[in-house]
């Protein structure tokens, strides 16, 4: 079974004033952001990665670009691997979007949420394993792949292949610029770690 390293990218100052991105451009790293995506290359470099995935969005390529340059790996992206299509809440604060009732549904029945103009959580996570699988196929079992790209897509994924409903996967713990390792096989799936932050021993 293939290794997949989920990624999630570094942190931008959308996540510190806990702003929903959605699918917005120009949301660039912030310094700890950049710290962080050192660090993961720093780590990661001594692995032997075989392909380094990504969101297109700036936030996972930036996060990308160190661990491609300390391998010499050329950065695959995949538009499948993209954040939650949030629509219209797209670029507002949480502490304004809890105060709308649908804000209640979202955590505790995601399932039946769909974002105002935007995608559903399902079909989210339906859009998310197909991206997954296709990379899953693409490589030869105890092949080990780096993907980057955000925080609920991340859980999402895991919540799938490790069988959590899907209105669980907010129980799950991705912080920016962690790594949770999956590996994925015909008959069963092994989460092997989650939410490992640098310095790690892999």
């Amino acid at each position: 079974m293939p290794t997949l390293l989920l990624i999630r990218h570094g942190e931008n100052d959308f996540v510190k004033q806990e702003r929903l991105p959605g699918h917005l451009p120009g949301i660039h790293l912030n310094e700890h952001g950049r710290e962080q995506a050192a660090a993961l290359a720093e780590t990661l470099k001594k692995l032997p990665l075989r392909a380094i995935y990504a969101s297109p969005l700036e936030r996972a390529t930036e996060t990308a670009g160190p661990l491609a340059q300390a391998l010499g790996l050329e950065i695959q992206l995949r538009p499948g691997l993209m954040d939650t299509d949030v629509g219209e809440w797209q670029g507002q604060l949480l502490k304004d979007l809890r105060k709308l009732p649908l804000w209640k549904r979202v955590q505790a029945q995601p399932s039946e949420m769909r974002f105002p103009g935007g995608e559903s959580f399902l079909e989210l996570q339906a859009r998310l394993v197909r991206e997954i699988d296709s990379i899953r196929r693409a490589h030869k079992p105890k092949e080990l792949v780096a993907v980057i790209f955000h925080c609920d897509p991340i859980k999402l994924v895991l919540a799938h292949y490790i069988g959590l409903p899907l209105n669980s996967f907010q129980k799950l713990g991705v912080a920016p610029g962690s790594v949770s390792v999956l590996m994925i096989g015909r008959s069963r799936t092994y989460l092997a770690a989650l939410n490992l932050r640098p310095p790690f021993e892999f």
